[in-house]
Order: C-alpha cells, then sequence, then structure tokens
C-alpha cells in the first residue's frame, strides 16, 4: 500500500463530522430541535456518543456545523451570481429562486425553515445565529435584485421590501409545507407545472412591462 495513502480507518475518521452533521439534520427535521438528543445523533451516524464528542460538544454546535458546511457555501454562490448578473435583474431573479428551491428548499436542507419557525421562540440563540448567516443574506440578496429592477427600469416601483417578502413566501412556504403536512397529507404534492404558474403569477405582477421573451 501506498505510505501515503490513509487507510480505511483515517479517512473514516476524517469523514465522520460530516456524518455527523448530516445525521443531526436528519434528526432536527424529524424530531425537532428539544427533542434530539446527542445520543440519538450517534447512533444514527453509527458511532459512540464518545466519538461525536470529540467533534461537537452540545446540539448548537452540531446545527452550526450543519449550516457552515451546507448552507453557508449556497450563500456564497449565490452571491457569486448577484456580481455576475446584476445587469439582467429579471432573469437573476428567476435563477435565483430556481437554486434556491434545488439545492435548499427541496431538500433536507430546507428542514431547518420549519425547524426555526416551530422552535425559534424556545431557542433564541440558535434562531438568531440562523437568522444572521442565512435569512439576513439571503433576504438582503433578493431586496439588492428587486431593487436595482426598479431603479433600471425592469420591475414597477413600489416598496422593494414588500415585494421581495410576495416573490419569496410561496416558496418558503411550499418548502414549509414539503418538510412538515406532505408526508401525511395524500395527492397534495406540487405539480409539474408549479414553477411555470409560480413564474406567470410573479413576474406578471412585478415587471414594469410584459416580458418579450419566453421564460
Amino acid at each position: 500500500m501506498n505510505p501515503t495513502e490513509p487507510t480505511r480507518r483515517q479517512r473514516r475518521k476524517e469523514a465522520r463530522p460530516a456524518e455527523l452533521a448530516a445525521a443531526a439534520l436528519a434528526l432536527f427535521v424529524e424530531k425537532g430541535f428539544a427533542a434530539t438528543r446527542l445520543d440519538d445523533v450517534a447512533a444514527r451516524a453509527g458511532v459512540s456518543k464518545g466519538t461525536l464528542y470529540l467533534y461537537f460538544d452540545s446540539k448548537e454546535a452540531l446545527f452550526r456545523a450543519v449550516i457552515e458546511e451546507s448552507v453557508l457555501p449556497l450563500i456564497d454562490a449565490f452571491e457569486i451570481k448577484v456580481e455576475a448578473l446584476g445587469a439582467d435583474p429579471e432573469r437573476l431573479l428567476r435563477e435565483l429562486l430556481v437554486e434556491w428551491w434545488e439545492s435548499f428548499g427541496s431538500t433536507p436542507l430546507g428542514g431547518t425553515c420549519k425547524l426555526m419557525i416551530s422552535e425559534a421562540g424556545n431557542f433564541p440563540e440558535v434562531a438568531a445565529y440562523f437568522n444572521d448567516v442565512v435569512i439576513g443574506r439571503w433576504t438582503a440578496l433578493l431586496y439588492r435584485v428587486i431593487e436595482a429592477g426598479m431603479e433600471q427600469g425592469v420591475f414597477r416601483q413600489g416598496n422593494p421590501e414588500a415585494l421581495r417578502q410576495m416573490v419569496f413566501y410561496p416558496l418558503l412556504m411550499r418548502s414549509v409545507w414539503l418538510h412538515s403536512m406532505a408526508g401525511c397529507v395524500a395527492g397534495r404534492a406540487a405539480p409539474d407545472t408549479y414553477f411555470d404558474t409560480y413564474f406567470d403569477v410573479i413576474f406578471r405582477g412585478l415587471l414594469a412591462a410584459p416580458s418579450q421573451e419566453n421564460p
């Protein structure tokens, strides 16, 4: 064996923090923050509680690991996209919303939104952290795009914060539903035309003039 190649045990040890964070995310979404125990996370990841404590000393630390490893890179990428496509606010807004859904809202990460809505009052420090590093940055991007669209005459004039909420909240609620009631209510999956309908309604109300191009 190549002496520089890590052994199986070494590879497993290096992978453990990410595995623990993934197990924690699944349990937080399934059971809630309060009901999830560190023993549960260790068992889900297939390690001992002692091993878990080598990397994380609390549920709060596990939650931060989930956000820092999986969510913040997405926000970084969204910010880069805003810089690259700032001159085309309609295309930029459309792509941001689709990518938010595909990379966050419709994935297990989207369960963090439901988690924060349900448990923010019981864990204000965790909620404040999530608000600062995720919600604050994401909403600032949407606000910036909508405001730029108004300044360029692409979007109708209005209150950019009110418009930001009206544009984004349908997708946010769709994600919360997906990670909560969707598993309990049969026949309520989003139709294949959901995004076509969503963007048709949103941009009919948002654009200063009808787009001359197909979405």
